[in-house]
């Protein structure tokens, strides 16, 4: 993780409202960074990987989080709000090129499979409502005016976390 990834997923964070919504929107764009570095034919040393996912949490949010935490957050409910705020897309589209903004549900998705792997809970709910009403519609451009919009008929969601 370099010094560019680290500004980069802060300035996103930096456009939540509150505490709250700046915490989760670090820990989704740190999320999906960890998660886009999956997405390579490289050998990854995993062990260097989440070391330094995790030193950059720690320091920046504290003990008692990690990247498993992150991934964990990442996998229930908690995260619809988060990747449904249009702020937050339109954030994510302006700080985070390297990681498209359509990329988003396939790189859920893929957190919910290995989640399932290594739980054997299945994923339904929210999130795999979520997954599967963008893929159902396509997701949004970055930059998009319906970026971030809930899924027609899905229920409204709060920008506030």
């Amino acid at each position: 993780m370099d010094s560019a990834i680290k500004e980069k997923v802060l300035a996103v964070a930096s456009s939540g409202r509150n505490a709250a919504e700046w915490t989760a929107y670090f820990r989704v764009t740190l999320g999906l960074y960890y998660l886009a570095g999956l997405m390579t034919s490289e050998t990854i040393d995993f062990k260097k990987v989440d070391r330094d996912f995790n030193q950059f949490i720690y320091h920046t949010i504290g003990k008692g989080h990690t990247i498993t935490s992150v991934l964990q957050f990442m996998s229930g409910a908690k995260v619809v709000p988060v990747v449904s705020s249009s702020r937050f897309i339109a954030a994510f589209g302006v700080h985070c090129p390297d990681v498209p903004s359509d990329t988003i549900p396939f790189l859920l998705q893929l957190n919910l499979g290995v989640a399932k792997n290594i739980s054997g809970i299945d994923p339904g709910g929210p999130l795999l409502d979520w997954i599967e009403a963008q893929a159902g519609e396509g997701a949004p451009a970055a930059g998009d005016p319906a970026a971030g919009a809930p899924a027609a008929g899905a229920p409204a969601l709060p920008e506030v976390l």
